[in-house]
C-alpha cells in the first residue's frame, strides 16, 4: 500500500523553479521571517501602556516570555516536520499559527489572554525562524548561499530598528492592539506570494514519521531551561530552590530526551546530523556568538545611558552603528564566502577583530565619548556579523537534503537559545555590580561606579567570543557544493 507513495515521493518536479519564482519565494519567507523578528522588538515599548489598560503589570515580563519559550522550543520540530511532509504546508502552518496568535494577542481583553496570544505566535514564529533558511536551502546551492545569509541578518537588523519605533508609536499615537493587527495583512500577502511556486519544491522524505514523545521531551526541557534563564537573578536568586529546582527539572527531561535518541526508531533529531562535527561545532559557535551578541545588544543601550549620558532615544539611535555594522559584516562574508578554500578563516578573523574592539571598549569604558563607542561598537558589529554566513552554511552545506530542515531547525534552536543564555549571563555580571538597569536609577547613580560594572560586562562578552573562535578553529571544512552537486535526495 505504501510503495505508491513513496513511488510519487521520488518523481522530479514536473517543472523547474525560475530565478522569478525563487525570488518570489526567498522574498516570500523572509518577509514572514519578518513578522516573527518584529514580534520579539515591538511590544518592549508598548508595555506600559499595555499594563495601563489590562491590569496585571506584575505578568508584563510574560508577553515577553511567553513568545521566547514557544518559540525556541519549537524550532527543530518544524526543520523534521518540514523534511517529512514538505516545505510548502509547514511554513503555511507556521504562518497561520503565527496570525492566530497575533488575532488572539489583538483581540485580548485581559492580560492572561495576551500572555496566551503571546505563546501562540511564538509557536508560528519559532518555525518562521528555522524555516526561511530551510528553503533558502534548498533554492540556492551552498556556494552561493552565503550571500542570502546578509539578507537574513539584514531583516534581523530591520527588526531591531523598526521594532521599537513601530511598537512606540502605535502605542503612544494609535492604539496598542495594532502591534498585532499588522501582521495580519502582512502575513497573508507573504502566503500569497509563495503559494504557487513553493508547490514545486519536492518532498524530500515523506514516507518518514514524528518522534511525538521526543518533540514532547524536547519541548519540555526547553522550556524549563528558559524559565530559570529569565527568572534568575530577577524574579528570584540565581541560588534559590525555584530556579535550582528547575534547573534540576530540566536536566532530569535532557536527559529522558537524550535517552530517547538513542532509542528510537527513528529519533526526532538524526544521530547522523547530531554526530556530524560540522554540525556540531557550527551550531556551536553560533550559540556562543549569539550568546554574546544579543546580551551585548540588550545592555549596551543602559551603558549609553548611565556613562555616556544618553537619552532613552538617543541611545536607541546609537545602536545603530552595531546593528549596521553586523549587516555588514554578514554582507561582506556571505560574498567573499565562495572565493575561499579555507572560508571558515573569514569568520574567524572576524571574530578576532570583535575581541580586540571589546577588549579596547572595556578599557575606555569610563571615559570614552560617544564617536569612539560608535566606532568600536561598529567594528564589534562588523567581525561579529561575518560568522553568520560561514556557520550557517557550513551546517547546511554538511548535511544532504533530507537532513536540510533538521540540521537547520537545530542551528535556530541553538541560536536562540544562545540569545536567552547571553542576557541571563550579562544579566548576572549587572546585578553582581550593583548595576541599575532602569533608566531612572541609572541617572541617580554615578558613571564611575557603572563604568566599573560594564567593563565587566564587556570582558565576559569578549570571553564568550574567545569560546567561540575556539570552536571556530576546530570546524573541519568542507568544500562548498554548486549546482551540480545539489540535487536533491528525493528519497533514501
Amino acid at each position: 500500500m505504501d510503495q505508491p507513495v513513496d513511488k510519487q515521493a521520488t518523481m522530479v518536479p514536473p517543472s523547474p523553479l525560475t530565478e522569478s519564482e525563487k525570488n518570489a519565494i526567498i522574498g516570500g519567507v523572509l518577509l514572514s521571517m519578518l513578522l516573527a523578528a518584529l514580534d520579539q522588538t515591538i511590544v518592549a515599548p508598548a508595555m506600559p501602556t499595555i499594563a495601563h489598560a489590562l491590569g496585571h503589570a506584575e505578568y508584563l515580563p510574560w508577553i515577553v516570555t511567553g513568545y521566547l519559550l514557544t518559540a525556541t522550543a519549537v524550532a527543530p520540530l518544524y526543520g523534521k516536520i518540514s523534511d517529512v511532509h514538505g516545505r510548502r504546508p509547514t511554513v503555511y502552518a507556521a504562518i497561520l499559527i503565527f496570525l492566530a496568535g497575533s488575532l488572539v494577542s489583538a483581540m485580548a481583553p485581559n492580560m492572561l489572554v495576551l500572555i496566551i496570544g503571546r505563546a501562540i505566535q511564538g509557536a508560528g514564529g519559532g518555525g518562521l525562524f528555522a524555516l526561511a533558511q530551510t528553503v533558502i536551502g534548498d533554492l540556492v546551492p551552498p556556494r552561493e548561499r552565503a550571500r542570502y545569509a546578509a539578507w537574513i541578518a539584514g531583516t534581523w537588523a530591520v527588526a531591531s530598528i523598526a521594532g521599537p519605533l513601530l511598537g512606540g508609536g502605535f502605542a503612544e499615537h494609535l492604539h496598542w492592539s495594532l502591534i498585532f493587527w499588522i501582521n495580519l495583512p502582512l502575513g497573508f500577502l507573504a502566503m500569497a506570494i509563495i503559494n504557487r511556486p513553493l508547490k514545486k519544491l519536492p518532498i524530500t522524505a515523506k514516507h518518514h514519521r514524528i518522534d511525538g514523545l521526543g518533540a514532547l521531551l524536547l519541548v519540555v526541557a526547553t522550556a524549563l531551561l528558559l524559565l530559570a534563564l529569565n527568572w534568575g537573578g530577577s524574579a528570584y536568586p540565581w541560588l534559590s530552590s525555584e530556579i535550582l529546582g528547575l534547573l534540576a527539572c530540566s536536566a532530569i527531561f535532557w536527559g529522558a530526551f537524550a535517552l530517547r535518541l538513542l532509542k528510537a526508531a527513528e529519533p526526532l533529531i538524526s544521530l547522523e546530523v547530531l554526530g556530524n562535527p560540522i554540525v556540531l561545532t557550527g551550531t556551536l559557535s553560533m550559540f556562543l556568538l549569539q550568546a554574546a551578541n544579543i546580551g551585548l545588544a540588550v545592555y549596551l543601550p543602559v551603558y549609553l545611558q548611565s556613562v555616556v549620558g544618553l537619552s532613552v532615544g538617543e541611545s536607541g539611535i546609537a545602536m545603530l552603528g552595531l546593528m549596521l555594522g553586523t549587516v555588514a559584516g554578514a554582507t561582506f562574508s556571505g560574498r567573499t564566502m565562495p572565493r575561499f578554500v579555507h572560508y571558515k578563516r573569514i569568520a574567524m578573523t572576524g571574530v578576532t577583530f570583535a575581541i580586540a574592539c571589546l577588549g579596547v571598549l572595556s578599557l575606555v569604558a569610563g571615559h570614552a565619548s560617544l564617536l569612539v563607542v560608535e566606532i568600536l561598537t561598529t567594528c564589534i558589529g562588523l567581525g561579529s556579523g561575518t560568522t553568520f554566513p560561514v556557520a550557517a552554511v557550513s551546517v547546511q552545506n554538511a548535511v544532504d537534503q533530507r537532513h536540510l530542515g533538521v540540521a537547520t531547525g537545530v542551528l535556530t534552536f541553538l541560536r536562540s537559545l544562545g540569545s536567552a543564555l547571553g542576557v541571563a549571563m550579562l544579566g548576572a555580571v549587572a546585578l553582581g555590580y550593583g548595576l541599575p538597569l532602569a533608566s531612572e536609577g541609572a541617572r541617580t547613580t554615578s558613571a564611575a561606579a557603572n563604568a566599573a560594572a560594564f567593563v565587566m560586562i564587556f570582558l565576559v562578552a569578549a570571553a564568550t567570543l574567545v569560546l567561540a573562535l575556539i570552536t571556530l578553529g576546530l570546524m573541519p571544512e568542507k568544500p562548498l557544493r554548486g549546482h551540480a552537486e545539489t540535487a536533491p535526495v528525493l528519497a533514501e
